[in-house]
């Protein structure tokens, strides 16, 4: 019996491609970097993963602002567990945002924030991983350390293979990217 890649298996594959090449060009990243930053851009391909905090009323959460002051879980383990995914999900949508959308973040007023709240949260991230004995911290202190120049390297490949035409929405460039997949049965969206 033949195993068929998932959608997100193929998307990988295409932004792994791309985001290798993208930060060669701009001297950034390893491996491990790279690695990380394509699974998240194949996992933000599905809205209802750059969209996954929903504030006390189910509302899906768009705000960085919004997404800091989530609830999360009363006892101590919960909590953690909780501030972890949270700071995560916080660093990987800034990242995602400020990187492949940054003329619409700009537009907004917001870069610095997000530039800035993207490193505090992987930052976070790699102190609780190191409080929860999880392996990866270093990678997240990289993360952080370096997040303008990861979301620049990100906004580098956009600029690059996503370039929407003038007057054209800043989203369109990138659906117009992707569009193949979800015609073709390649994308689960």
């Amino acid at each position: 019996m033949q195993v068929r890649p998932t959608s997100a298996e193929k998307l990988k594959g295409f932004f792994l491609t791309l985001v290798r090449k993208s930060f060669d060009q701009v001297g950034v990243g390893d491996r491990q970097i790279t690695d990380y930053v394509a699974t998240v851009l194949a996992e933000f391909g599905h809205s209802d993963q750059w969209l996954a905090i929903r504030g006390a009323e189910g509302r899906r959460l768009t705000s960085v602002v919004e997404m800091n002051l989530a609830q999360l879980g009363p006892d101590e383990s919960t909590r953690l567990a909780g501030e972890r995914a949270l700071r995560k999900q916080v660093g990987d949508y800034t990242l995602f945002m400020s990187g492949l959308f940054r003329r619409f973040v700009e537009h907004g007023g917001y870069l610095d924030y997000y530039l800035e709240e993207g490193s505090r949260s992987y930052r976070a991230v790699s102190a609780l991983d190191l409080t929860l004995y999880k392996p990866g911290f270093l990678m997240f202190e990289e993360l952080s350390d370096r997040f303008e120049h990861y979301s620049g390297a990100l906004d580098f490949m956009q600029k690059c293979y996503f370039t929407p035409a003038p007057n054209e929405d800043p989203f369109a460039g990138f659906y117009r990217q992707i569009e193949g997949w979800v015609h073709h049965g390649l994308s689960d969206n």
